[in-house]
C-alpha cells in the first residue's frame, strides 16, 4: 500500500454490487443504529451509529479503489457482507498506510476495521487483532517484455531497475534478497513506472497485476517473469480485544464462502477464480 503522509483524510461512500441490500438493511434494522444506537446486530459496538466505518488505502486495485467517483472492489464487497449482517451500511475512510500497522485509527476510534489487502504478519499482529484469512497472495514480477528479464534473479544479473510500492511485504521480501527497489508511494505510481522506463520490471502482489494486465496497452507492452509464493495472506483488522466485530468478519467470510458469493466477487474483481486462493483457515 502506498504512504501519503501529506493527504488530507477523505471520507467515501461505498458502493458495490450488494451495497442496495446494505442500504435497504439499514433502513429497515430493528436495531434502530440509523436512530443513534452505536449497538449494531449481534451486539457489535460501532464508532458511528448506522454504519460500519472501514479504513482503507486508495487505490489498490482490484481490492479498493476509486471508479466512477465511486469505492469498488473485492474488499469492499466482502465488508459491504459484514455491515449487511450488522443492519447497517459501510462508509470508507482513505487513510495513510503507517496507521494500518500501528491501528492508530482503531485505537482513535475513528474507524471500526482496516482492509486494504493486507498481509497478515506477527508484527503486525502486536498492534491489531486480524479476522482469519480471507485471501492466499503471491508476489508478481512484472516486467517490460524488452527488458529480457524472465525471473527474479535476471534483474540482478542483467542489473536492471527494479520497482516496488512502499512499506508493502513485495518490497520488503526483495530488500530481504539484497535488491535496492526504487520505491513508489502507491500501486499506480509503480505502474507508472513501469510504462515510463523508470523502471524495467516490479515487484507486487499477483492479484494487482491481474488486474492491470486486462488492460489491453499493459497485455501488449508487459508479461509475469515469475511468480514467487512467500506465503502472504490477507486479513481485515479490528482493534486488539474487539472479538465481537472479528467474529461478525469471520462469519461473513464463512458465509460467502459457503453459499458461492466468495467465488462470485472473486470472479468480479480479480478474473477466474482460483481455488487455493481461498485460505483454508478460512474455509
Amino acid at each position: 500500500m502506498k504512504t501519503l503522509l501529506g493527504r488530507r483524510t477523505r471520507i467515501l461512500a461505498a458502493t458495490t454490487a450488494t451495497a442496495g441490500l446494505v442500504l435497504l438493511t439499514a433502513c429497515t434494522s430493528s436495531d434502530d443504529g440509523g436512530s443513534g444506537s452505536k449497538t449494531a446486530a449481534g451486539g457489535v459496538e460501532l464508532v458511528k451509529a448506522g454504519q460500519l466505518t472501514t479504513c482503507t488505502h486508495l487505490p489498490y486495485p482490484p481490492f479498493q479503489s476509486e471508479i466512477d467517483g465511486k469505492v469498488q472492489g473485492f474488499d469492499v464487497a466482502l465488508i459491504d457482507l459484514v455491515a449487511k449482517d450488522l443492519g447497517v451500511k459501510q462508509e470508507i475512510l482513505d487513510t495513510p498506510f503507517e496507521n494500518f500497522k500501528t491501528g492508530a485509527f482503531l485505537n482513535s476510534g475513528e474507524c471500526d476495521l482496516a482492509a486494504a489487502g493486507m498481509t497478515i504478519t506477527e508484527e503486525r499482529k502486536k498492534n491489531v487483532d486480524f479476522s482469519d484469512p480471507y485471501f492466499n497472495a503471491t508476489q508478481a514480477v512484472l516486467v517490460d517484455k524488452k527488458s529480457g528479464v524472465t525471473s527474479l534473479a535476471d534483474v540482478k544479473s542483467k542489473k536492471v531497475a527494479l520497482g516496488a510500492q512502499a512499506q508493502t511485504t513485495g518490497e520488503d521480501y526483495v530488500k530481504k534478497q539484497g535488491y535496492d527497489p526504487v520505491s513508489f508511494e502507491s500501486s499506480d505510481a509503480v505502474l507508472n513506472g513501469l510504462r515510463t522506463g523508470q523502471v524495467k520490471a516490479v515487484v507486487i502482489d499477483y492479484p494487482v497485476v491481474q488486474g492491470w494486465l486486462k488492460d489491453k496497452a499493459n497485455a501488449a507492452a508487459f508479461e509475469v517473469a515469475e511468480q514467487i509464493d512467500t506465503g502472504e495472506e490477507y486479513g481485515v483488522t479490528v482493534k486488539k480485544g474487539n472479538t465481537e466485530l472479528r467474529d461478525a468478519i469471520n462469519k461473513a467470510i464463512a458465509d460467502a464462502k459457503a453459499d458461492g458469493t466468495y467465488k462470485k466477487l472473486y470472479e468480479q474483481w480479480i478474473g477466474p477464480y482460483d481455488e487455493s486462493a481461498a485460505s483454508p483457515a478460512a474455509s
